[in-house]
């Protein structure tokens, strides 16, 4: 759906509060999680706008963000998943037109 558009595109309804998804939070029954590969990232925000749950938030990073082709972005959001909130479900990963993402099995680690 996000491939070739840019955040101006994309439906209003990818926008919107999440309702109720901040309110529980469901990380802990995911199977896979995503990965970020910052430097194939190019700071659409689609990945941002797609997700249900509204488990990337966004902060400004004055320093810089390294991200596509090694391009030093000064002033610009750095994403990192929330993975209280991260279900897993993978929408980031599928819509994200550079392949930044990646979903990773989940490791558990069981403790007797």
């Amino acid at each position: 759906m996000g491939l070739g558009k840019s955040w101006k595109e994309i439906p209003i309804g990818g926008t919107l509060p999440a309702s109720t998804a901040l309110d529980y939070k469901t990380g802990a029954w995911r199977s896979f999680v995503p990965k970020f590969d910052p430097n194939l990232c190019s700071h659409c925000m689609i990945c941002v706008h797609y997700c249900p749950v509204m488990a990337i938030p966004t902060k400004i990073d004055e320093n810089g963000v390294k991200g596509w082709k090694d391009k030093i972005y000064k002033g610009v959001i750095r994403l990192e998943t929330n993975l209280d909130y991260c279900t897993g479900c993978g929408v980031c990963a599928e819509e994200c037109p550079t392949n930044a993402i990646k979903m990773e099995r989940e490791k558990w680690e069981v403790k007797k």
